[in-house]
């Protein structure tokens, strides 16, 4: 083996090292973070509870005002019935922010 191939060899190897070095941690964190699910298996409660409405909203249960409106501005905006949605999801969007802005009067939803 002459010194260039050699040479060469230390080369990719370096490179390789380096390569490892700056894509580990990211490598590392798609293996240890958990894993969101796309959707909720399961029905609708007939009382409406904060876990549930946070769910619909895809908010936290502890989320501020500001937060709750945003988010079912988002969610009707893609589920409103004047747009092709359905009336049963709308109601149940409406009532999940109410039951996250507290202001709860049990199953109101309309279905």
């Amino acid at each position: 083996m002459d010194a260039s191939a050699l040479g060469a060899s230390v080369a990719a190897a370096a490179l390789g090292g380096r390569f490892l070095i700056v894509a580990w941690p990211i490598i590392q964190a798609r293996f240890l973070a958990p894993r969101a699910r796309k959707f909720y298996y399961g029905g609708f409660d007939k009382v409406m509870t904060k876990r549930e409405a946070a769910l619909i909203l895809g908010i936290r249960e502890s989320a501020v005002m500001e937060k709750i409106k945003e988010a079912h501005r988002r969610t009707m905006v893609a589920n409103h019935p004047d747009a092709g949605g359905s009336h049963y999801l709308a109601s149940k969007i409406n009532e999940a922010k109410e039951v996250m802005m507290s202001r709860s009067r049990g199953g109101s939803s309309a279905f």
